[in-house]
């Protein structure tokens, strides 16, 4: 990396709450947040919201102009604004980017189940532009006044982590000081559980922990969606009242024999973590917050790769899917949160079923990944210093 960078802010909306307290005593309860859900045609099981955080994104719906957004953008909004409120940015210029896997699910499946029903195929007005990628990053920077660049992307599950790294890559070239970064998903919806479930890498099995992420005695596979928005304040350097610093970032696709297949040792991640690893000990990561979304083949590749490269040397392993699910697109900005809270508060997040859950000596280091469907991966090393 050319410069370091400093994360002075976040703010997240999920199971797992919408602040910081309430968020680290759930991780602390070590208590499954997924429950089962009646989608008319099927049920399934999935992670969402808590209701009473549920109206503060109905209130703000009804609020401005805001009566006909998708959730994932409502959500982004409000995750971004309390970011906001916590830094210094009162009019000064700052970027955003915040990406989405999915998108607008909610409006997506509304618009075209009006599109079938309608003799002549008619559709309302606000189909299309409340449906665009661009929505959710446009809305936040309409709804914050940004007036930096406003830019939205979609990389499967790692478009959070690839919006920090296009958030740095701005600060790094010197044409922005400040980024607004993150993902959104609001994908609880019939035909996207639907979609899931076709890919035979869903849970059916209603447990106490229905996600086996890091379970790797397990025979089926136990993928789960979850819905949340995670954001984060960057700036340029190292600043005093950072909660952690970028030290490092990787990136790397690799070939892939199907859409959704990712090889056996995951050369993807050994190239990413190696590329975030650079000028680094290894002995000096002291933990890796896995992507492991709860499949045989994806939680094994993962730790093979991390294996090959850490060798004798290994980190303790954790992830968060066993409590909320694959939240899709926001998931790496889930695990850089869950990150900076095992820093800020010393203390290690163990998967409670996962005898590759140890404590660490010490939570100086953490190293974050994500990937998505292409093999797409990214690796950010943050630091307390």
């Amino acid at each position: 990396m050319k410069e370091k960078i400093s994360v002075i802010a976040m703010s997240s909306i999920s199971a797992l709450g919408e602040n910081e307290d309430e968020i680290w005593k759930n991780y602390q309860n070590k208590a499954s947040l997924i429950t089962n859900g009646n989608y008319v045609k099927f049920q399934a099981l999935r992670s969402e919201i808590q209701e009473k955080h549920r109206n503060y994104i109905d209130e703000l719906r009804h609020t401005k102009n805001y009566k006909d957004l998708d959730p994932s953008v409502l959500m982004a909004i409000y995750a971004s604004r309390k970011a906001f409120k916590k830094c210094t940015w009162v009019n000064e210029e700052f970027g955003i980017n915040i990406g989405s896997s999915r998108g607008a699910t909610r409006l997506f499946e509304k618009y075209f189940s009006e599109f079938l029903a309608n003799e002549k195929g008619q559709v309302s007005t606000l189909s299309s532009p409340t449906t665009t990628l661009g929505n959710i990053s446009s809305w936040v920077g309409h709804d914050l006044q940004s007036q930096g660049p406003v830019i939205s992307h979609s990389i499967a599950c790692s478009t959070a982590l690839h919006g920090l790294l296009n958030g740095i890559a701005w600060l790094n070239s010197g044409m922005s000081d400040r980024f607004l970064i993150g993902g959104s998903e609001a994908s609880n919806t019939p035909f996207t559980l639907a979609q899931m479930k076709a890919l035979k890498i869903y849970a059916h099995e209603d447990t106490d922990f229905p996600c086996r992420s890091l379970d790797m005695n397990k025979t089926t596979n136990t993928m789960v969606l979850g819905e949340a928005a995670a954001v984060f304040c960057l700036e340029r350097g190292v600043k005093s009242d950072a909660l952690a610093i970028v030290e490092g970032v990787g990136y790397a696709t690799e070939p892939l024999k199907h859409n959704i297949s990712i090889s056996t040792n995951a050369d993807c991640f050994q190239k990413s973590m190696k590329m975030a690893l650079q000028g680094i000990d290894k002995k000096e990561v002291d933990i890796i917050v896995m992507h492991a979304p709860g499949t045989i083949k994806g939680d094994q590749s993962e730790l093979n790769a991390i294996k090959n490269v850490f060798g004798t040397h290994m980190p303790a392993l954790t992830s968060n899917k066993w409590i909320i699910g694959h939240t899709l697109g926001a998931s790496g900005g889930m695990s850089l949160e869950m990150a900076i809270l095992m820093m800020k508060h010393q203390e290690f997040i163990e998967v409670p079923f996962s005898h590759l859950s140890k404590r660490p000596d010490k939570v100086k280091k953490v190293l974050v990944n994500a990937v998505g469907f292409g093999g797409n991966a990214v690796s950010i090393l943050l630091s307390l210093d």
